[in-house]
């Protein structure tokens, strides 16, 4: 498991995030508390290079609960911990129903996915909460790809229809998402890069030491995952928002970490609502 003073440290970071109106001073708290767990996990993966006992630590399983059965956009959540979990290096395998995954990879690299998800499930759930309360997607419309069949012919085409809320929260979830998975990679490579570059003569077995790590999980993940198929993400069928995707952009772009302060992974499934 993940050192607990580097949990503390983390967990401070995260409250400095939370504790600020300023976007910026809370984007740059963030990404701290991202480089900080990549940086264990470089030091972990170097360890596991060169000391005999660490390199018996080998990855894990781990199921993780998402949602309620029947409980409506599920896929957006899964989409959240998917993009969390790629900027951690951990490999997802999704239920064919989203109400959980299992996480593949080191203890302490799904330790720090599972507190990054517990943070900002909450906090995209109550964005678009707000969003659709201030109702300004009703005067927008989604576009939705539809089969139109004749007598003679099929043909596909693009329909306009009002923004119906559950389109509008699933595009400014899946916008949401797929920023926080852009916002925590950037940070990721930085703290890689940092890591590399301060180890000068030593960065070859660093960015070896990352390689095996990366082997090692995808070999495990091969090996023990019982998927069929590939999970595609957030169905297109409700409909296409430009304006719901923007505010989703725009929220995930403001989002700040710890607001829920559970750094143990202990979160459980969202309620069914």
């Amino acid at each position: 498991m993940r050192d607990d003073k580097l949990l503390t440290r983390i967990a401070g970071l995260l409250r400095q995030a939370e504790g600020t109106d300023n976007e910026h001073e809370a984007q740059t708290f963030m990404q701290a508390a991202q480089r900080l767990a990549t940086a264990a996990s470089i030091d972990l993966a170097v360890a596991r290079a060169h000391d005999p006992a660490a390199a018996r630590t080998a990855p894990v399983a781990r199921q993780i609960a998402i949602g309620t059965k029947g409980k409506r956009g599920l896929r957006t959540y899964v989409a959240l911990f998917v993009a969390i979990a790629h900027a951690n290096d951990v490999k997802v395998d999704v239920a064919s129903n989203s109400t959980f995954v299992l996480a593949y990879g080191f203890s302490g690299d799904i330790d720090s996915t599972e507190a990054l998800y517990s943070s900002l499930v909450v906090q995209m759930v109550a964005a678009s909460d707000a969003y659709l309360k201030a109702g300004g997607y009703k005067n927008e419309v989604a576009h939705k790809v539809v089969t139109q069949h004749s007598r003679w012919r099929t043909r596909r085409v693009v329909e306009q229809t009002p923004l119906s809320p559950i389109t509008a929260r699933l595009n400014f979830q899946s916008a949401f998402a797929e920023r926080i998975g852009l916002r925590l990679t950037e940070a990721r490579d930085e703290a890689r890069a940092e890591a590399v570059a301060a180890t000068s003569a030593r960065s070859s077995s660093t960015q070896i030491a990352l390689r095996d790590k990366e082997i090692a999980v995808v070999d495990f993940h091969r090996a023990e995952s019982t998927a069929r198929g590939t999970w595609r993400g957030s169905s297109a069928s409700a409909g296409y928002s430009e304006a719901a995707r923007r505010a989703g952009d725009s929220a995930g772009r403001r989002a700040r970490l710890g607001e829920q302060g559970h750094l143990d992974g202990s979160r459980g499934a969202l309620e069914s609502g």
